[in-house]
């Protein structure tokens, strides 16, 4: 007992993830670096197409997420059998999606970017890059899913070391892409897609080999066509709220985008830069939020409802101390590092003008992650859904293009519209927490039944 409590603890969880977050931030940085030696118009395609990539994934990890919250809880509850069944299906359902998705992505890039308001020269370049890359989404979905299953289980390492070779391999490949060297052609922006391509092809093929010995029994071929319906209803039940909320992120962030291509592509390209100096400063941060809803889950599934409540509060405290001093960093050396991207004076300005909004938008992007995971770890997905369709259309969507393009603030004006959306979500799922609605359900049902395992119950009841 005492082994599989230290393997749920919130440090165990949480390094892994780091790491693993960490190398993907990497892998997006060399990527970007690396690809601001092409131009800084193929910069603005990949930070565009990665936002529309983004957007598709929600897709696939409405399914993913809700079985990942479901696999932790049955788990808690000793419900090893329903935790594999419903791994089983999140994949198999995830990797029919993803298919879909690359047929799509394939098929008609151009016509897809020119409808998200892609500026005109930057077209040719996105055909290539979202053919290639898009056209193995299914590589993504299966990718996002696994990683979720597996860690889900209690095992972040697995996932940690599968990105620690996909990172090696990408940036080997984008280097010889680029500047031709190991014997690679000089490919560019089409060398940079085929990269991205073949090393999620190798993470895809090392995170399967992981799933299907997650659970015991090992997992096998003919295991792929389990299909239960009620634990289906109840992947979905936990997981459509999650895939609302995350299509209002994504999406918003998607509309956000063609709002900023308004601008230009300086202005693109600046936001693009700015994304990558972002993702640094909540690494920390959201590998603790991700590492606290597995916890969560699992203390909620086995009944220990106090100490699920109190966790919470723990990682936001810890990651708030984290997320500030990287926000910090950033505004201090920021210029610097927005000048190995880039050599455009315009756009390092349009980049350094932000770097103060950066230091109001971390705490509250981390009460958001925090708070919100824990929420969603207990079921609670309807609420964080409705906050999210609430403040991310009206706040960061609708008011950044008034403040931003209407009124003329442009990119100054979008970050003002993106943190007040932080703040509003962040302390409206601070006030559900507080009120504890799922954990004062889960207690009273587990008084009334008489059993120790509540995971499911609110979910179903509420």
């Amino acid at each position: 007992m005492n082994d599989e409590r230290n393997k749920f603890s919130l440090g165990l969880l949480a390094w892994p993830i780091f790491v693993e977050l960490f190398l993907q931030f990497l892998l997006g940085a060399a990527d970007t670096l690396m690809v601001s030696r092409i131009s800084d118009d193929a910069v603005a395609v990949v930070g565009f197409s990665n936002q529309l990539f983004m957007a598709l994934t929600t897709l696939f990890m409405t399914v993913a997420s809700g079985a990942g919250i479901l696999i932790a809880q049955k788990l808690g509850s000793r419900q090893e059998n329903d935790a594999r069944t419903i791994a089983i299906m999140a994949v198999t359902a995830s990797a029919f999606i993803g298919v879909l998705l690359s047929l799509l992505l394939y098929a008609q890039p151009r016509a897809i970017a020119s409808v998200l308001q892609l500026p005109d020269n930057l077209l040719p370049l996105a055909e290539v890059y979202i053919s290639i890359v898009g056209g193995g989404m299914v590589l993504t979905a299966l990718m996002s899913t696994l990683s979720t299953v597996i860690r889900n289980t209690g095992n972040t390492k697995g996932p940690m070391y599968t990105a620690i070779g996909m990172n090696v391999v990408h940036v080997i490949m984008n280097y010889g892409f680029i500047f031709g060297e190991f014997g690679f052609p000089q490919w560019g922006l089409t060398g940079v897609a085929i990269s991205t391509l073949v090393s999620r092809l190798l993470a895809t093929v090392l995170l399967l080999y992981l799933f299907v010995r997650s659970f015991e029994p090992s997992i096998r071929t003919r295991d792929l066509l389990t299909f239960d319906s009620k634990l289906f209803k109840e992947i979905l039940r936990i997981g459509w709220p999650l895939g609302v909320n995350m299509s209002c992120w994504v999406f918003s962030q998607l509309v956000i985008f063609t709002f900023i291509a308004l601008l230009g592509a300086k202005e693109l390209a600046a936001r693009t830069y700015m994304n990558t100096l972002e993702s640094y400063c909540f690494l920390l941060g959201n590998s603790i939020a991700l590492a606290v809803q597995i916890q969560i889950a699992h203390l909620y599934g086995a009944g220990r409802t106090r100490d699920a409540y109190k966790v919470a509060y723990r990682a936001l405290g810890v990651g708030l101390a984290l997320v500030v001093v990287n926000a910090f960093m950033i505004f201090v050396f920021g210029k610097w590092l927005l000048g190995l991207f880039t050599t455009d004076t315009d756009i390092i300005a349009l980049g350094v003008s932000l770097l103060g909004f950066n230091l109001l938008l971390q705490p509250g992007k981390m009460l958001n992650m925090a708070i919100n995971n824990s929420l969603n770890a207990v079921g609670d997905t309807r609420f964080t859904m409705l906050a999210s369709l609430f403040s991310m259309w009206l706040i960061a969507t609708a008011l950044s293009y008034v403040i931003g393009i209407g009124w003329g603030w442009g990119l100054a004006g979008i970050y003002i519209c993106m943190i007040a959306d932080e703040y509003v979500r962040g302390f409206l799922a601070l006030y559900r927490w507080k009120g504890q609605k799922y954990l004062r359900r889960a207690e009273r049902a587990k008084e009334d039944s008489g059993f120790s395992s509540i995971a499911g119950r609110p979910a179903a009841e509420a």
